[in-house]
């Protein structure tokens, strides 16, 4: 039995990899069985069970889709996670975030929200930054959140020392920061 892993924790990805896929395979397997039944007992895919089966490809292809994005998404590496880990009693952080855009992609290793501040860390050399920075910004504008810093880093030791420098920073904590966190959230795969 697989361990739920919720969205932010390490390891959701491969977690979501290994769920979309099997949650896809039983839902076309479903489809094709109803379909099978449907000409097994009428001799004809001319039947209600046709339908039924047709439908329920719907769902079967959402989640292939969806299947397909996890498959593409990569997360956080085991070395990077042990060094940001010493900062997770002094910070808000979270793993594995992958945000979409129509042009595109940005996947996020780690990231840290802290005041008005957010902080990420890309293992993917293919990211854009500066356009991933304006992606977030826009999403968090949408939202109400204003006055904000937002930068991504592709290199670990530059992201660790910018933990460190948060983790000794007095900031004011945002009032709507769960807020923020939420919209972060439902943004992300």
């Amino acid at each position: 039995m697989m361990k739920k892993i919720h969205k932010g924790c390490f390891g959701y990805i491969e977690n979501q990899k290994k769920v979309s896929v099997i949650r896809t395979v039983l839902f076309f397997a479903l489809s094709l069985a109803i379909y099978g039944m449907g000409i097994y007992s009428t001799g004809s895919n001319k039947n209600l069970l046709t339908i039924v089966a047709v439908l329920g490809l719907l769902p079967s292809c959402k989640s292939a889709v969806n299947a397909v994005m996890f498959l593409k998404a990569k997360g956080c590496s085991m070395q990077a996670q042990e060094r940001i880990s010493a900062y997770h009693d002094k910070l808000t952080g979270f793993y594995d975030m992958y945000f979409t855009s129509y042009q595109k992609n940005f996947p996020i290793s780690h990231m840290v929200v802290k005041g008005n501040v957010i902080c990420a860390y890309t293992e993917s050399e293919k990211c854009d930054i500066r356009a991933g920075e304006e992606h977030l910004e826009q999403l968090l504008k949408q939202d109400g959140y204003k006055n904000l810093t937002i930068k991504i880093f592709q290199n670990l030791d530059k992201y660790i020392d910018r933990l460190g420098q948060l983790s000794n920073l007095d900031s004011e904590e945002n009032k709507n920061r769960n807020g923020m966190i939420q919209t972060l959230y439902s943004v992300t795969l």
